[in-house]
């Protein structure tokens, strides 16, 4: 009875798990300002293959083009050297140009006709060059026609993962979103503004910018024109207008209709537009954002910019440290010197 009563097992009792810490604002604002960065960074990626997509798709209806003409040449070829086949075939009877010359009652004209067989013979010699040119070349532009179509392929495979990507992300921050309160959602609103004010006064203070607002040059004007009117339309990733426009969608469209094209993403804007120090800032110029250079909105003066911000939101104004600042480059720089 003791060895019983001591392995005797005791009772089970449940051992109550803490109460889930609800998330501060501070921490949901964190969450959510990532997933819509790892969005808009997707977004651009995306944006990049689509532009190459665009360029190749071009290279291929090129490339099919000549591919049509050298194919018609080579019939061509083929023809006027099955007719000279037939016509070598006919004549093959016929008696040499040497014999001819000597049973001719005039021998000058023997020789012009000796001419003319030696024009012809050089004109048989150019069919069949040709013939073999144009065959080197069908077959060349058929390979590279070939290549081109599998470098299409493949974009647009690596198109379709990234715009699934990009999705993926987004419906993470949908299903974040889905489970805020409403009050919640409001104090993240209030959190978040009163962060970009605070960092935008510390910005303003810091001397980061001029003084006094530099005068845009006449494309830079008429670029700000441009986004200034896009106002109020709302951000879709992947978008370059007229309804609908992603941020680098914006700043390119605009450039673009200014009558200086520039490169379609944020990334190769920040890479090949020439960079320029915030102090010389004027309006017309790109802000970039993010250490990837994953986002871009465009300088207006007095330390605001014209961007389109982010999914749900509508193209706007704000300041310009309403994200992390990069740098900033100068679509239309000339060299030094140069008056703008």
């Amino acid at each position: 009875m003791a060895a019983g009563t001591v392995l005797a097992p005791l009772p089970a009792t449940a051992v109550p798990e803490p109460e889930p810490r609800e998330r501060s604002v501070a921490e949901l604002l964190t969450d959510l300002q990532r997933l819509y960065q790892e969005a808009e960074e997707a977004t651009e990626t995306y944006n990049a293959t689509e532009e190459q997509l665009k360029k190749q798709r071009t290279e291929v209806r090129r490339l099919d083009t000549e591919l049509s003409r050298a194919r018609l040449s080579l019939h061509d070829s083929r023809g006027a050297a099955g007719r000279l086949a037939r016509q070598q075939y006919q004549n093959s009877t016929d008696i040499s140009p040497y014999v001819r010359l000597l049973l001719a009652r005039d021998p000058q004209h023997a020789l012009d006709q000796g001419h003319v067989i030696g024009q012809l013979a050089r004109e048989r010699a150019q069919t069949v060059g040709r013939l073999t040119g144009n065959e080197h070349r069908a077959d060349e532009l058929a390979r590279k026609a070939r290549k081109a179509l599998d470098a299409q392929l493949t974009l647009a495979a690596r198109q379709k993962k990234e715009r699934d990507a990009v999705r993926n992300r987004l419906k993470d921050v949908e299903e974040l979103l889905a489970t805020l309160t409403a009050e919640q959602l409001a104090a993240l609103a209030e959190f978040e503004e009163k962060g970009v004010t605070e960092e935008q006064e510390k910005f303003m203070a810091s001397g980061a910018l001029s003084d006094h607002d530099r005068e845009p040059s006449r494309a830079g004007e008429k670029a700000v024109r441009y986004a200034v009117r896009q106002i109020g339309k709302p951000y879709e990733w992947g978008a370059e207008g007229p309804k609908t426009y992603d941020c680098s969608g914006l700043t390119s469209e605009a450039w673009g209709h200014a009558g200086a094209p520039i490169p379609r993403t944020s990334e190769e804007q920040w890479a090949q537009l020439p960079r320029i120090p915030l102090k010389q800032l004027r309006p017309g110029d790109l802000v970039i954002y993010f250490p990837k250079a994953t986002h871009v909105a465009m300088y207006m003066g007095k330390g605001k910019v014209v961007q389109a911000p982010r999914t749900g939101e509508k193209i706007r104004v704000s300041p310009i440290a309403s994200n992390p600042v990069l740098g900033a480059v100068r679509p239309d720089q000339r060299p030094s010197g140069a008056r703008g």
